[in-house]
């Protein structure tokens, strides 16, 4: 059976939640395995829930439906919190597992675990409003200029920490690309492009690209 791995973090305080990157990866190879499966293309990505702002997830179903393979998450939460996408995409037939509930789960019980994640999203969402309500209330004040300073310098971090968590990702596909005999950075590139897998900025890949990739890798 074949798999397309999906992950998703939405902030950096996730990795110690048992969200992170590390623990959706080891989640997923430990179901995959389990299932005497394969994993073909991974994609991810590092932004909030909203569906319309991560398009890794749309590139991984696109990838997923062309290669006839399932879409692998390691939580359902990891796909969507909102209940009518998940019920879109049972509707549709389109081929998701969750590793944590597996390929028999029962698509009544699949609707509920949908409901339940919704719900825990508008959740998180009031108590964001309370607590910045509260803030106000104590006269704080929001959007100060040292802290939007802050913000840019913790902004050019999280870019470059995206770029090394996208470089790690990939790497186990260019180390498969190199075991099978691929060696030189334009053939690993070639390789990389005749199965579509996506650079880190969702483009071809080159010698270049690759070389980068290696380097952040390291």
């Amino acid at each position: 059976m074949r798999y397309v791995s999906y992950f998703r973090v939405s902030t950096e305080d996730q990795g110690k939640s048992g969200l992170g990157l590390d623990a959706q990866r080891k989640s997923v190879e430990r179901f995959v395995a389990d299932n005497s499966g394969d994993i073909i293309a991974s994609f991810h990505d590092i932004q909030s829930g909203r569906f319309d702002d991560r398009p890794e997830l749309l590139k991984a179903m696109a990838f997923a439906k062309k290669h006839k393979a399932f879409v692998v998450v390691s939580k359902l939460d990891r796909l969507s919190r909102d209940v009518h996408f998940i019920s879109g995409l049972m509707k549709h037939n389109v081929k998701f597992v969750v590793a944590e509930l597996g390929h028999d789960v029962e698509p009544f019980m699949l609707h509920m675990y949908a409901v339940l994640a919704e719900k825990e999203r508008k959740m998180i969402g009031q108590r964001t409003r309370d607590a910045l309500a509260a803030l106000k209330a104590s006269g704080k004040v929001l959007g100060k200029v040292e802290n939007l300073v802050k913000g840019q310098a913790k902004s050019i971090a999280t870019r470059a920490s995206v770029a090394n968590i996208k470089a790690q990702n990939v790497l186990p596909i260019i180390r498969d690309i190199q075991e099978r005999g691929h060696t030189t950075l334009e053939a690993i590139a070639d390789e990389l492009n005749r199965r579509a897998v996506p650079t880190p900025r969702g483009g071809q890949w080159y010698k270049c690209s690759v070389a980068r990739v290696l380097k952040r890798a390291a």
